[in-house]
């Protein structure tokens, strides 16, 4: 089968914005070498997070180890007991892309995806952010 991981780097958060909602927070981040960076709304309840932290953001097609394709309507039952990616993470999300656009810098695109009304924009070179186009995904975040 195929490698699940679609993309994935380590992050530094350079901003929290938790002013808008209880639970939620916008984080703003950056890769090491800033050719990308992201903005995501985090439910800061079930996963706190600071300013200056180092996170690991992966982006998946599928939470099975082998790559095989999800047939389930609910990512809690994809494993079925069985090891799955989401044993290595600390905050796991299923959602949609649901845009894409040029990027502001040449050979850059940028993705939009939602994981149930928690917004993840995304912004990188074009060989980074091209595996992202497919529907459904699931963001796994660890420290």
């Amino acid at each position: 089968m195929s490698d699940p991981i679609l993309f994935e780097d380590t992050f530094t958060i350079n901003s929290i914005n938790a002013q808008k909602y209880d639970r939620v927070s916008r984080l703003e981040c950056e890769n090491r070498d800033k050719s990308v960076t992201f903005t995501l709304d985090v439910n800061t309840e079930l996963y706190p997070c600071a300013v200056g932290e180092s996170v690991s953001m992966a982006i998946a097609s599928t939470l099975s180890l082998d790559g095989k394709e999800d047939s389930r309507t609910s990512w809690r039952d994809v494993s079925n007991g069985e090891p799955s990616l989401a044993d290595d993470y600390d905050y796991v999300c299923h959602g949609k892309v649901y845009r894409f656009a040029e990027g502001t810098e040449k050979d850059t695109m940028a993705v939009f995806a939602s994981f149930g009304g928690l917004l993840l924009y995304l912004v990188g070179p074009y060989s980074k952010t091209n595996p992202l186009r497919i529907d459904h995904v699931y963001l796994l975040m660890k420290k």
